[in-house]
């Protein structure tokens, strides 16, 4: 009883002690408290992981494209919360098979191995759970101490708070070690096993589980067989749990563990390197960059781009690139940006797709279609296709020949030099300059001047990526105009995006317009349909037309000295663009675009599905009556044809090769009321070439008929008409001669056309004469030095007058 009562009495003393410890030190117990539970809630670090990560690239599927290792050379891939359920399976089954139940911490196994380290005397295990193990991670090579293990004990269980198991399994499976330079599940699913992790076998998901706990078992030369009986016991404690059953562990038990680390996909190259710097290294983004690359078509594309290459570089021609877009949205879906694994030598780090390059003609068709657009030209209008100097510029056919005249339609289709060069100067090289930068072009940042006419020929340097895009805006442009009741979304002109999830909105009603931003849909239809039908010369030197099995508007161009090979098409769906050349500049004989890109591109075509053709728009067009001859505007007397025009047609000019001749009634000879009476006239109208556009356009059209020569006795009016024209020199202008190493002067070719060939003609040197030619007009002299002046007179009295001056320059 005494006992009991001193007990009571005890209990009574500490309960008192313990009133007034509280009231006295309330306020401090209490800021402690609170204060433990501050610390407590902010004792992880935010964010968790803070390590550099690989960047990567990935298709519009989410499959790896390619990757850059990370700034401290490890491959560790950015965060990713899914997991697959085999590796979630094996790694939970290995590491903490009671996971899923505890609290971050598991008592039971942390008392176990507290009696397994004092048993031996060293520390042998750890006890701990998943989540202990991801903060051990995140807190890098602490000691492993008991108060370091505590520190981790509370840690864990604030994870546990506020991040899902399946969370916290991802934090793992993302920052464990797996070998080597290797962290995480997914790096190491693609450098051990080459596949992405939801791919992985039960017997790699079982390797991977168990390297994180020994890393250094994965070697080339050594510890295969210590890893593949650890692997083998986790597929055996997997089957007698029931996750897999015998076979699937026997078989997996059979497969081989692989050989060696393996490359990372590198399908993208280019582009992985190009993402790296707009959207990582610049803006510091996430750095796992989703594309809107179709990966099933890259394969295909840099397949068939290695495959030319080796028929291109036979030819010293060592690179090449490709680039593939979708009309509707401007989406990439194919990127190559060069030959794959053509070698440092040979500039393969290139990437051409971004390289500005000389144009060669690629440029062509904007010229026609704002030709159109603006009434310059309609669709089969002749264009002069004959020796042209402009100052000092001497432009010439690919072939360097000439047709006289040819319909602007086929110039393009032939794509002739000459015909577009004189375009240019008649359109205006300020304007076409001011519309190339409207069409998206920012390569073009000099003053026009300083392209000068060589604009639309490869003047100036492009790239295939904006040169693709205008065809690709072009063939939006047609695509969408009766979408949008005959109007217009200004942003259909835009630049190509590359990036996953930047979908494209349709325009609201009011965000419409009338008036094309760039290029009206007529005169961009009449530009693809053109387009359709390209020819090349062929090995006689006529033309024919390119065969392929399917409808693609498309064009190639060629730089001066053979440097770049350019073809770009389009259909409704899909734009391709193809370059090849050499990174380094070099020219190669031969290397032309219908030649060197053409098939490349077409093969590529091959791979897609083209649907039907493009709309006309008519609402954006109308009905003209047109010359059949000349295909300008009709006049009294012509043949007539009626087609549709771009509305700015209406503005063109009405033919001036349709003229009203007058003959005497055996409709032999022309006259005129001075040798013969109105009455006896017949009046006809006559298609009637210059003298040097028939000089050139007879031969090729055996059809044409000059107009009948005058009656004799109708010399007024003859000597009123010259029948010559001056072929070279055309103006005043300064002729070069050199001097061969033989002290020899060279010698110039002085060339006329007349309509009447086998008329006599006369040459004169500053009133000496020289010699008489018939039928073919050109003679070669070697002038002395200094100004000069030719006088040439035919048979019928007409004269022909030149100055010029001799300048005679040395060779070397």
């Amino acid at each position: 009883m005494k006992i009991l009562k001193s007990f009571s009495g005890l209990q009574a003393s500490l309960r008192r002690f313990n009133l007034f410890f509280f009231r006295t030190h309330r306020r401090k117990t209490l800021i402690g408290l609170a204060l433990l539970a501050v610390w407590y809630w902010f004792c992880l670090p935010s964010p968790l992981f803070k390590d550099p990560t690989s960047m990567i690239l990935e298709d519009a599927d989410g499959n790896l494209l390619g990757a850059r290792i990370a700034a401290d050379g490890q491959w560790r891939f950015p965060f990713s919360d899914s997991i697959p359920d085999k590796f979630a399976q094996s790694i939970v089954a290995f590491e903490d098979a009671h996971f899923y139940r505890h609290p971050g911490v598991n008592p039971a196994a942390l008392g176990r191995a507290f009696v397994q380290n004092l048993k031996n005397r060293r520390l042998v295990s750890g006890g701990s759970t998943i989540t202990m193990q991801t903060i051990r991670l995140l807190r890098k090579g602490k000691k492993r101490t008991v108060y370091q293990k505590i520190v981790e004990a509370i840690q864990a269980t604030r994870l546990e708070l506020t991040h899902s198991k399946k969370h916290i399994l991802a934090l793992y499976a993302s920052n464990a070690p797996f070998g080597g330079n290797v962290v995480g599940l997914e790096a190491a699913a693609w450098r051990y096993f080459g596949k992405a992790p939801r791919l992985l076998s039960w017997s790699e998901a079982a390797m991977l589980a168990v390297l994180p706990n020994s890393p250094a078992l994965i070697h080339l030369g050594r510890n295969r067989i210590s890893l593949q009986k650890k692997r083998n016991r986790l597929l055996d404690k997997l089957r007698a749990s029931g996750k897999i059953d015998r076979l699937t562990c026997e078989l997996a038990k059979e497969e081989p563990l692989p050989e060696q680390p393996l490359a990372l996909p590198q399908i993208a190259p280019h582009l992985l390197d190009r993402a790296f710097f707009e959207n990582v290294y610049k803006q510091q983004k996430l750095s796992r960059v989703r594309t809107t690359i179709d990966g099933n078509l890259q394969n295909q594309v840099s397949h068939l781009l290695t495959i030319h290459h080796n028929t291109l570089v036979a030819n010293g021609i060592h690179n090449a690139a490709a680039l593939v877009l979708d009309v509707e949205t401007g989406n990439v879906v194919a990127y190559c940006g060069n030959v794959p694994g053509v070698g440092k030598d040979y500039g393969e780090e290139v990437d051409v797709v971004k390289a500005p390059r000389s144009t060669g003609s690629i440029l062509k068709p904007f010229l026609f279609a704002y030709a159109q657009q603006e009434g310059d030209i309609l669709p089969n209008s002749l264009l002069e296709d004959v020796p042209t100097d402009m100052g000092n510029y001497h432009p010439e056919n690919f072939n360097e020949t000439y047709d006289g005249v040819v319909p602007a339609r086929r110039a393009l289709s032939r794509s002739l030099n000459i015909p577009f060069v004189r375009l240019l100067n008649q359109y205006g090289l300020e304007k076409f300059h001011y519309n190339l930068k409207k069409l998206g072009f920012t390569t073009f940042n000099k003053p026009a001047s300083h392209y000068g006419l060589t604009l639309v020929l490869g003047g100036g340097e492009g790239t295939l990526w904006e040169i693709l895009n205008a065809y690709t805006c072009m063939a939006r442009t047609v695509k969408h105009f009766y979408t949008y009741n005959s109007r217009y979304d200004p942003r259909d002109w835009r630049y190509p995006n590359y990036l996953f999830g930047k979908n494209v909105v349709r325009p609201k009603d009011n965000e419409l317009v009338r008036q094309a931003p760039a290029l009206d849909a007529a005169a961009a239809w009449l530009a693809l349909d053109a387009m359709k039908e390209v020819e090349r010369p062929d090995a006689e030197g006529s033309w024919e037309l390119f065969q392929n099995n399917k409808t693609v508007a498309w064009k190639t161009g060629t730089s001066f000295g053979f440097r770049d090979a350019w073809a770009c098409g389009v259909t409704p769906r899909y734009a391709v663009g193809v370059w090849a050349g050499n990174a380094n500049g070099e020219g190669r004989p031969g290397l032309v675009g219908v030649e060197a890109a053409a098939p490349l591109m077409f093969d590529i075509f091959n791979l897609l599905n083209t649907p039907d053709w493009f709309d006309q728009p008519y609402d954006d067009m109308e009905k003209m009556e047109v010359c059949r001859q000349s295909g300008f505007r009709a006049t009294a007397g012509c043949e007539k044809d009626t087609i549709w025009v771009a509305k700015g047609g209406e503005k063109a000019g009405p033919c001036t090769y349709h003229q009203l001749i007058h003959l005497d009634k055996t409709r032999q000879w022309q006259v005129s009321d001075d040798c013969e009476q109105p009455q006896n006239m017949v009046h006809q109208s006559w298609f009637i070439l210059p003298p040097l556009e028939e000089y050139y356009y007879k031969p090729r059209n055996p059809s044409y008929l000059p107009p009948p020569p005058y009656r004799k006795d109708c010399r007024l009016v003859t000597a009123k008409i010259n029948p010559m024209q001056l072929i070279y020199p055309k103006s005043p202008t300064k002729i070069y001669l050199p001097v061969d190493l033989d002290g020899k002067i060279g010698s110039v070719v002085f060339r006329i056309a007349h309509q009447r060939p086998e008329t006599a003609v006369f040459w004169h040197l500053d009133n000496d004469y020289i010699a008489t030619t018939r039928t073919f007009h050109e003679i070669a002299l070697t002038p002395s030095p200094g100004k000069r002046r030719l006088t040439i007179v035919d048979a019928d009295g007409n004269r022909l007058q030149q100055d010029f001056e001799i300048i005679v320059r040395k060779k070397g």
